[in-house]
């Protein structure tokens, strides 16, 4: 990868929020044993299940107004707010949330959770165990409903019965649709982005080779690098990975009109130089880099892979059929990751859904991250 041998002695062998950081905005519940799909127990040697959430607004009297916000695979809490000492990033759905805005925080109280096996102060192979090592490869498998067990405890440490609504996009998505079908009387209102039932094949493929690219690092170690010296973690297959799922993310037309044929700035790819776009693709490893983390990545990638709403409900047809919350999906024309035929069948196959937008875009899946005017109506018709 064109990473510059100064920059990546400089990155820290994780991008993990780890103890003994600032806490920046964030808030953590204390959760008691959780045992997985596959069988595992996590959070009962000692070392509770932590999740780390931030908060928005402010809960009302009976608790009415609360919005669960998911986030995507390298998303965290920190859906709202800038960056400072303890938080790398901005917040993903910033130009939504705040006084007047579509997630009113006038109006809403909104909790958006870090999601359990993530890596910005949940419960995660960075973490400690009770014997104050990190997990790493030792930590189980998880599904999408193994963490919406853990977000279901969330709720119950918050004192919050019933969602006025529950949001996800991606990844997001997927959590979200668990919820609806884990703890339908929690939710009263149900939103899907850029999401869909099951994975599909092509899907799987996609995070199996992201997979790979970071296994194969052999500074990955297995997992057990957390002691390696800055420079000596697992940054170039970390990096290849998220240069192979941006690729996904955005639409052909953005990637040809954005950058074409140009090269980088300054070089020349006849004489080893990049291309522009490989320029970005570098840009974008360097940045995931420095805010996540490798074994969270290769977790939740599995998780999405393993994502299933069919699983021990009789099939994927017989649990969507069985979602009567009122339900707006949202689609993107130019997502190639999660086609709008598959934001189509969620519509057709819920009988709670009020509304299907596919809406147009040249930013591909990253549109739900995005395209905030296109989307902004649809969602404020969608929390009356």
């Amino acid at each position: 990868m064109g990473i510059a041998p100064e920059h990546r002695e400089a990155l820290a062998v994780s991008g993990a929020w780890r103890l003994g950081m600032p806490v920046a905005n964030r808030f953590f519940a204390t959760l008691g044993p959780l045992r997985t799909e596959g069988g595992d127990v996590i959070g009962s040697d000692g070392s509770p299940i932590t999740i780390a959430y931030e908060t928005y607004g402010t809960l009302n009297a009976d608790g009415s107004n609360a919005i669960l916000l998911l986030h995507a695979l390298t998303g965290d809490a920190h859906a709202a707010g800038s960056t400072g000492p303890g938080q790398a990033t901005p917040g993903w759905w910033d130009a939504f949330i705040g006084a007047g805005r579509v997630l009113d925080t006038d109006r809403f109280f909104i909790v958006c959770p870090n999601v359990l096996g993530g890596c910005q102060g949940s419960t995660g192979p960075s973490s400690l165990d009770g014997d104050g090592v990190a997990w790493g490869s030792r930590f189980p498998v998880l599904t999408i409903r193994d963490q919406v067990v853990a977000e279901l405890g969330l709720a119950d440490a918050l004192g919050i019965a019933s969602f006025h609504s529950v949001i996800g996009g991606s990844m997001g998505g997927m959590r979200a649709l668990e919820w609806a079908l884990l703890a339908p009387e929690r939710v009263q209102r149900l939103v899907l982005l850029a999401t869909g039932a099951a994975a599909t094949a092509e899907q799987i493929a996609h995070c199996h080779v992201q997979i790979e690219a970071i296994r194969s690092d052999p500074l990955f170690r297995g997992g057990d690098y957390y002691d390696a010296e800055p420079g000596e973690g697992p940054w170039r297959g970390l990096g290849v990975a998220r240069s192979m799922a941006q690729i996904t993310y955005r639409a052909r037309v953005e990637l040809i009109e954005r950058f074409g044929r140009s090269p980088q700035e300054g070089e020349n790819p006849l004489s080893g130089g990049r291309f522009s776009v490989e320029g970005y693709l570098d840009y974008q490893a360097i940045k995931l880099n420095e805010r996540f983390d490798a074994n969270s990545y290769v977790l939740l990638s599995q998780a999405m892979n393993l994502h299933d709403v069919g699983r021990d409900r009789g099939g994927v047809l017989a649990a969507l059929r069985s979602i009567e919350i009122p339900t707006t999906v949202v689609g993107f024309d130019s997502d190639r990751l999660y086609l709008p035929d598959e934001q189509q069948g969620l519509a057709d196959e819920i009988p709670g859904c009020e509304r299907m937008i596919l809406l147009s875009s040249h930013f591909g899946h990253d549109a739900f991250l995005l395209e905030f005017s296109l989307m902004a109506p649809h969602l404020s018709r969608a929390l009356l």
